[in-house]
């Protein structure tokens, strides 16, 4: 991180604007000062990318690559306006399937008016970074950026958390006849933890990430579709394979945090112990063909809207 600048990777596509170019060596050659992108609309506004192929010279940007991003001046704005944004912008890496997001978190909300209606980083990504087929920002001279947006409202959301710590809140399955399970995947019985319905999800030979190599276990929220849309569960759990020998040392345990909703039911380990493993008798989850697994759930904290905020 430079200056507040940071710099990071996710697989999740940009939620508002991809814009992709091709012969990207055309618009140097053509020593395209800035190339714009068309418009695209997000928070009731109209905004564009602004390129600057060969940087912002005028903003210490020899050398680089320049993003910006543009909201389009138009009539439902009033004299006086301004649109204060917090926003991302990102660089498609082509080989890894990733893509890199560029934010300011210095200042992470910027605000558009009259005389200030771009916003952006002169400094994007240098010269060299961005043209090596090794990074994958630049592959058969085609290139793809991208941008996120999020319009601060002049009225917040209120929301309120409760936090509480579950009584009686794991969820234990005896799963027996292991070995001769034939199916992808096994779901639990339900259990009601404060008044919300949940259930484990394994695979007891993997799911499809790690097939015949791992066992996979999720906790999962139970008749989602019956819950509120609006509905989000914070939770810290534990997920654990119970050994079978007198002391519980040896449990294997793995702890995680997530939050719930009716549309994101599910959350656990792809990984979560090798079969190899699992099936060493010597450790002491496998006996008489059977194994135990536990959900635990530590903290659920329930987030209720209290007030909803006008659009901007």
């Amino acid at each position: 991180m430079a200056g507040g600048i940071t710099r990071t990777t996710r697989c999740q596509p940009p939620s508002h604007y991809l814009f992709k170019i091709e012969a990207f060596s055309l618009l140097v050659e053509a020593k395209v000062d800035k190339f714009k992108s068309n418009a695209f609309e997000a928070w009731g506004h109209q905004w564009r990318l602004v390129l600057y192929p060969t940087g912002n010279k005028k903003s210490n940007g020899s050398g680089y690559v320049s993003l910006y991003l543009e909201i389009e001046k138009s009539a439902n704005l009033s004299l006086d306006w301004e649109v204060n944004v917090d926003f991302k912008l990102f660089v498609f890496d082509q080989i890894r399937d990733q893509y890199l997001v560029i934010k300011d978190m210095e200042v992470p909300v910027r605000r558009f008016y009259e005389m200030k209606t771009e916003w952006g980083f002169s400094q994007l990504l240098s010269q060299k970074t961005f043209k090596n087929a090794a990074n994958g920002y630049l592959v058969d001279d085609c290139c793809t950026f991208g941008a996120e947006v999020l319009v601060i409202q002049r009225t917040p959301k209120v929301e309120k958390s409760v936090v509480k710590k579950p009584i009686g809140g794991t969820i234990t399955w005896k799963m027996d006849n292991f070995s001769k399970l034939d199916q992808d995947f096994y779901i639990s019985s339900v259990v009601s933890v404060d008044g919300i319905k949940w259930n484990l999800l394994v695979y007891p030979k993997g799911d499809t990430r790690v097939k015949d190599t791992h066992l996979s276990i999720y906790i999962n929220l139970a008749e989602a579709h019956t819950l509120p849309p609006e509905l989000q569960l914070y939770v810290k759990f534990k997920l654990r394979l119970r050994s079978q020998f007198n002391s519980n040392i040896w449990d294997w345990e793995r702890t995680a945090e997530s939050l719930f909703t009716s549309s994101s039911t599910s959350w656990g380990y792809s990984e979560f112990v090798p079969l190899k493993y699992l099936h060493d008798t010597s450790k002491g989850f496998m006996v008489n063909d059977g194994l135990i697994v536990e959900g635990e759930f530590i903290l659920i904290s329930k987030v209720q809207v209290i007030s909803t905020p006008t659009q901007q």
